[in-house]
């Protein structure tokens, strides 16, 4: 029998230190012109304060870093929302891009459990899971979110960051949560930069604003449930109110989860977790 969890972990060491970061945007400095401040843009302002945070993530202990890891995985295995849910997308964290670890949860998503097992711990009914992670299918944004069983789904991308393969063993398309015929309940969602009114910035390309906006109009017209958008981060990537520049494009957060422990925001996660 693979164990998940070592698999998972060894796919991690082997390759997250040549992960590289996607998507950033080149910032044009501030400029006077005959006395008059020209202010930055929202894109040179973001690329800032990205600059700033993964400066500051850089420098972040080791030792700190694993025990906020531990302190937020700990968190989302425990919580009631995260045993009832039944579908979820998950990031495959990369060590290099100082993401917060999704090792120890993703192998539990992917443990083979029988469907309603009650937990006597808590008492919460323990589902069988299905789990979509995300693969990048070119430079212009497109992102798919595909069900993995196992992690020997994965592979390498050509940026040494792991992905599903696009079709199984057998040959057969991987099921697309976009095609699937049963909503999603959780996406948990890297970052860079968050504020507790739900502002998330994200690494530049763009690739998660798009595709949940795309998976919320999906479940806006098959009258299904909008799945919980919970970002997971360090202690240090949760700044002040106002300070990330916010465009139409930006899709917000309902809630974090941080080493502190949960922090909703919008009235779905006050309901629902």
């Amino acid at each position: 029998m693979i164990n998940h969890q070592v698999l998972l972990a060894s796919h991690v060491r082997i390759f997250s230190s040549s992960c590289i970061l996607s998507g950033s945007l080149n910032p044009t400095a501030a400029m006077s012109t005959f006395g008059a401040v020209v202010h930055p843009s929202v894109a040179e302002q973001k690329h800032a304060l990205r600059s700033r945070i993964k400066k500051e993530l850089r420098s972040l202990p080791a030792d700190q870093r694993s025990k906020e890891d531990t302190e937020i995985e700990n968190f989302v295995l425990n919580s009631p929302w995260f045993k009832s849910a039944k579908r979820l997308c998950a990031y495959i964290s990369c060590d290099a891009l100082r993401e917060v670890d999704t090792t120890r949860i993703l192998s539990e998503i992917l443990k083979n459990k029988t469907p309603g097992v009650v937990d006597h711990l808590d008492h919460h009914t323990q589902l069988r899971k299905k789990l979509y992670v995300p693969r990048v299918e070119d430079k212009n944004s497109n992102m798919r979110m595909l069900h993995i069983s196992t992690t020997e789904d994965l592979v390498a991308s050509s940026m040494n960051i792991f992905e599903p393969s696009p079709t199984d063993a057998s040959g057969n398309h991987r099921e697309d949560a976009m095609l699937a015929s049963e909503p999603v309940d959780i996406f948990l969602l890297p970052g860079v930069a968050f504020d507790r009114q739900g502002h998330r910035l994200g690494r530049g390309g763009g690739y998660y604003d798009v595709f949940l906006k795309n998976y919320q109009e999906l479940a806006k017209e098959r009258k299904w449930k909008q799945p919980l958008l919970i970002a997971l981060a360090y202690s240090l990537q949760i700044i002040d109110e106002n300070e990330i520049p916010v465009s139409d494009n930006d899709v917000s957060v309902d809630a974090l989860v941080s080493p502190s422990g949960l922090i909703p925001i919008t009235p779905a996660s006050f309901k629902d977790m």
